[in-house]
């Protein structure tokens, strides 16, 4: 099911197990185009490397991950280590620290091409990653379907992220419901999305 906008930003949009805050607009739209823009250019941008059914499988989706410290963050038997922040994710970053509360110490970047990328049911629940933190997703570029499922009762349920858009998840919605970003032929245009996290110190490079 595909919920409406929420007329209250601070509505849950979740209906159990788990909060997650959707905000329609925290950027403009000429102000999103901008960011969208400086985004494609100056992040390190590089196609993402995961092992599904033992075979290394190289995506067309492209990947940066950026933080406070070198952290390594391991994902689908892939290792990641941080570079530094560049001054358009700090700013994105102090935008997202102070319409939340929240704090963050580093950042994954995905660059989706057009509708044919997307990304399969998971959750943001690696050993490196603080148990139970917040983790803020900003999406810049076309609108996308994003979708929650409960892992339990397999109730789902689906949003549209816009261009400029903010969405916190936090308490137990890793714990309890994955999410995925659906395929759509019908997309020809790009999207980056940014979801802003906290590592475990544990994770610095040794």
């Amino acid at each position: 099911m595909l919920i409406p906008f929420p007329e209250n930003p601070a509505e849950n949009i979740l209906p159990f197990d788990g909060d997650a805050y959707y905000y329609r607009q925290v950027f403009s739209q000429e102000v999103g185009d901008a960011i969208f823009d400086q985004l494609l250019h100056t992040i390190d941008w590089k196609q993402d490397e995961i092992l599904m059914f033992g075979k290394k499988i190289i995506t067309k989706r492209k990947v940066g991950w950026y933080g406070d410290l070198p952290f390594v963050y391991t994902y689908s038997h892939s290792a990641k280590k941080a570079l530094p922040w560049n001054d358009v994710l700090k700013n994105i970053k102090s935008i997202a620290e102070k319409h939340t509360g929240k704090s963050f110490n580093s950042c994954l970047l995905n660059l989706y091409h057009d509708g044919q990328e997307g990304m399969s049911w998971h959750s943001d629940d690696e050993d490196t990653l603080e148990p139970d933190a917040s983790i803020v997703s900003i999406s810049f570029g076309a609108a996308r379907k994003f979708s929650f499922q409960h892992k339990t009762n397999k109730t789902s349920q689906s949003i549209l992220l816009e261009n400029g858009s903010l969405l916190v998840m936090e308490s137990n919605v890793q714990k309890n419901w994955l999410h995925a970003l659906p395929k759509s032929k019908r997309i020809s245009s790009p999207r980056i999305n940014l979801t802003f996290r906290t590592m475990k110190m544990s994770s610095l490079e040794k």
